[in-house]
């Protein structure tokens, strides 16, 4: 049986943490010369992740604390990525996977303030 999830938030929560990633990527990469990332990228990356997706989920009104393991399993695609020296590569994946974790706990939520 397919997971019940409310498709609005899906392409919502993917379009917000799409736009929001793209947005600190640029102003990162922008601000900060590429000897940061190869120091601190294990900790900048999962940190803008994480707030991109805080951002995310406090827009569309989901519980935080659940927002946040979500996007610590939807990150976990981008791992082959960087072990693939291809930072990027698990991006879009791991975006798709948070946006259904959000469309989830959207219909979760709803259904539970029904009973």
């Amino acid at each position: 049986m397919m997971p019940r999830m409310d498709g609005s938030v899906v392409w919502r929560a993917a379009l917000l943490q799409a736009l929001t990633l793209g947005v600190v990527a640029v102003t990162l990469s922008a601000s900060l010369d590429r000897e940061f990332f190869q120091s601190w990228g294990w900790l900048a990356g999962p940190g803008a992740w994480a707030l991109c997706a805080l951002f995310t989920g406090a827009v569309l009104r989901l519980p935080l604390l659940l927002v946040l393991a979500g996007a610590a399993l939807a990150g976990l695609p981008s791992l082959v990525g960087v072990l693939l020296d291809q930072h990027w590569l698990g991006a879009p994946l791991g975006v798709a996977i948070f946006a259904t974790w959000c469309g989830r706990l959207a219909r979760t939520r709803r259904e539970l303030a029904v009973v």
